[in-house]
């Protein structure tokens, strides 16, 4: 581990610490897959299925081509700005908007967490089927499940990045095995005469949809999938050569990723007729495919264990994100310098983290108790549609400020994308974030998602005013010139 580095203090605070820098390129690598081969895969694959039938591969592909586009930007924006705050600092850098640059910073903030919380209840509910507790969906002891495995996660988060990343290398490395377990199941079942392939190619939809519309709803569903990459930017202080790492790891995960997704769409619609795999009274889908892929082997009953572990390696994941954002953004000056407090022994950002959890909470209840209504299937899922939705108007603006920075230059080398490929990016996700990209039952995501930046909105005007009025102080963020600087912890060299 690399000696204790102290950064100058700010507004006349004392010194923190910094950040760890642990993360080389195979634990980079397993952060990015680990995270990408999260909950979506695990929770959506019969939505995805439901919406266009057989041809559930179709949507998955598109995300990953979409995701890999946009993924080009971030990685010229990281090496050029390794720092911890991603999207929020590439849209300050670029436009110097306070308001915008809050926005963006809540709505990454808010998918993270969001998409942790709907995890939380997966795990509970994974338990539930591992163990035949018997528990009702929405029941007290479910919540007290879903809200304890988060404080476990916090704690994990909290006791330091080195350990986390280690248990995401284990979470990781079971939750690939499921997958690949589903596909070798789905070879198996073809050997054995119960697949059939000839649904691969069908579009189906149950409210008689176009297939353009058909597609294009279940590639915001599937997007969600894909979104794990972004997580990853947020640990750029934690690198130890973000520079030179991010590029070949970033794009050896997606395509990884991608081609795991792919194959595991086609397997489970080959074995699993899509009306079973839609079926809400049934177990989950990829449970499912393994049931019938081999029904003679008990993996059916061993699954929900590793659906445990690629749920709570999502958790993690995004958790761990979440607390660096909000680390980052205390940093540059976006948020109050006590979000920036690190802990002197374990070296992590222990404010951020706490602040970060105790908004889980509030979510997770949430999603646990309507997970007991009627509609609580609908709801889980439009969470994940929701998560979608933030984020591919945050891929639009990265895409967007890739573009206007090109006339911002550092005194390090740094990957260059291809122009035309940030505008490719800009206007694909645009596209996907409009409301012709969604079913009628989607459009609710707008008023999630509207609603979550209001909140935001409220939380950034009562900190001005408290500021303005309390404080006598300026709210605002650092001049954007001052951050190009490489900070003195930089652990990459300067050329």
């Amino acid at each position: 581990m690399s000696a204790t580095t102290e950064t100058p203090g700010q507004g006349g605070n004392p010194a923190e610490p910094g950040l760890k820098r642990v993360m080389g390129r195979k634990l980079l690598l397993l952060f990015i897959v680990g995270d990408i081969l999260g909950t979506g895969v695990y929770a959506l694959t019969g939505q995805v299925a439901g919406e266009v039938g057989g041809a559930a591969w179709a949507p998955f592909l598109i995300a990953f081509v979409v995701a890999t586009i946009t993924a080009f930007s971030y990685l010229e924006l990281v090496t050029k700005y390794p720092q911890a705050a991603g999207a929020a600092l590439y849209t300050h850098k670029a436009f110097g908007i306070h308001l915008v640059t809050f926005v963006i910073a809540f709505m990454v903030m808010s998918s993270g967490i969001t998409s942790a919380s709907t995890a939380s209840n997966a795990f509970a509910g994974f338990l539930n089927d591992g163990f035949g507790l018997g528990m009702e969906d929405g029941s007290t002891p479910l919540l007290l499940i879903a809200l304890g495995f988060m404080t476990l996660v916090a704690l994990v988060n909290f006791r330091g990045v080195g350990e986390s990343v280690k248990a995401n290398v284990v979470l990781t490395l079971v939750e690939l095995s499921g997958l690949l377990l589903v596909i070798f199941v789905g070879l198996w079942g073809m050997t054995q005469g119960r697949a059939d392939f000839s649904r691969v190619v069908v579009f189906e939809s149950a409210d008689d949809k176009s297939v353009f519309l058909a597609v294009t709803a279940a590639t915001t569903l599937a997007f969600f999938a894909m979104v794990g990459f972004e997580d990853s930017v947020n640990m750029a202080e934690e690198c130890k050569d973000p520079v030179k790492d991010f590029p070949r790891v970033m794009l050896t995960g997606l395509s990884v990723t991608g081609l795991i997704y792919v194959l595991v769409a086609i397997t489970a619609v080959a074995l699993v007729p899509v009306g079973d795999l839609t079926d809400p009274t049934k177990a989950s889908a990829l449970t499912q495919v393994v049931a019938a892929g081999a029904p003679n082997l008990p993996f059916d009953v061993i699954f929900p264990f590793i659906g445990m572990f690629a749920v709570a390696n999502s958790a993690l994941i995004n958790m761990l994100m979440a607390s660096r954002l909000l680390y980052g953004l205390a940093n540059q000056g976006v948020l109050p310098r006590a979000f920036g407090k690190v802990h002197r022994t374990r070296r992590t950002p222990w404010v951020s983290i706490v602040v970060t959890t105790l908004i889980s909470y509030g979510l997770i209840t949430y999603v646990v108790l309507q997970s007991g209504t009627e509609g609580g299937s609908d709801s889980i899922a439009l969470l994940g549609g929701t998560t979608s939705l933030l984020l591919l108007v945050v891929f639009t603006v990265v895409n967007i400020a890739l573009l206007v920075l090109r006339r911002k230059t550092v005194d390090h080398s740094h990957f260059r994308t291809w122009t035309p490929l940030a505008v490719i990016g800009a206007l694909t996700c645009a596209f996907l974030a409009g409301p012709w990209a969604r079913s009628a039952e989607q459009q609710e995501q707008y008023v999630i998602a509207g609603g979550l930046v209001a909140v935001g909105l409220v939380l950034s005007f009562f900190t001005w005013l408290y500021r303005r009025t309390a404080k006598h102080e300026k709210i605002g963020f650092e001049h954007p010139e001052d951050l190009d600087a490489d900070k003195p912890q930089a652990g990459y060299p300067k050329r």
